[in-house]
């Protein structure tokens, strides 16, 4: 059913934990399903410098959170917002049909964290992540102007 990446990935994941000096933070996922995955990053000079993730959910759900983990870290911002599920899936040597949400989560997971970000950085990240996945700050931030 799961590819040996997939196992590796699941049973020795990279890059786990909080990142205690993050200046990104994205969570993204759905507690009614049970996949909920949080991703931080410290980004310096456009640089993703570290990355780490922890992730409620799935063997795949901690996999697909390990593997994009990797794919990024030490890449630029618009290198990880390039990301895809589908390379999060290849990446693994893919997934289950009815588990390919889980590399979905993980590719809205990168990009909420870079709009963290730009928020932080008082710039709207709508123009230049697209959706952001964090709905409370957009939705806060379209009702502020």
């Amino acid at each position: 059913m799961y590819s040996e990446k997939v196992l590796d990935h699941f049973y020795n994941p990279r890059n786990v934990g909080e990142l205690p000096d993050a200046n990104a933070i994205g969570t993204v996922g759905n507690p009614r399903c049970g996949d909920i995955m949080k991703i931080y990053m410290k980004i310096e000079d456009d640089i993703i410098k570290d990355i780490s993730f922890k992730t409620f959910g799935c063997g795949a759900a901690i996999a697909t959170s390990s593997m994009a983990t990797e794919l990024v870290k030490g890449k630029t911002i618009q290198e990880a917002l390039s990301l895809t599920n589908s390379a999060v899936t290849d990446a693994l040597d893919g997934l289950p049909p009815q588990k390919l949400h889980c590399s979905v989560l993980a590719e809205e997971g990168i990009k909420a964290a870079i709009g963290d970000y730009y928020r932080r950085q008082g710039i709207d990240p709508e123009p230049i992540v697209g959706c952001s996945f964090d709905c409370e700050a957009c939705h806060k931030e379209h009702h502020e102007h």
